[in-house]
């Protein structure tokens, strides 16, 4: 049987290799997004700035930098989802910065305990 570290584990990559892809291989599709939710370009750089050291320090050992990692991407998933649900685009568009959410607040959640 799996222990819970290695699921943790699987969780992370899956988060850090996620948003590495959506924010480098398919940026085109992020700047279109931002684009569309009618956001400067700023915001989208900071954005992802933000999310590439929250998705490293998801990967880090050390507790407290998975902890902040965590809670950073909950945080930004959280603004996403907002912003989603403000242009009301459909539910399957809001899968991805749910899913986020949620695997952040488990990576998170496992740490705390």
């Amino acid at each position: 049987m799996l222990e819970l570290s290695t699921i943790v584990s699987f969780l992370k990559y899956l988060v850090f290799c996620s948003v590495v892809f959506v924010w480098v291989v398919r940026y085109k599709n992020i700047v279109d997004e931002f684009i569309q939710f009618g956001y400067p370009s700023w915001l989208r750089d900071f954005v992802g700035i933000l999310k590439l050291t929250f998705v490293v320090l998801i990967i880090n050992s050390e507790p407290a930098l998975v902890k902040l990692g965590s809670s950073g991407i909950c945080l930004l998933m959280s603004a996403a989802l907002l912003t989603h649900i403000k242009i009301k685009n459909p539910f399957h568009k809001m899968l991805p910065a749910m899913s986020l959410f949620i695997l952040s607040a488990i990576i998170f959640r496992s740490i705390v305990s």
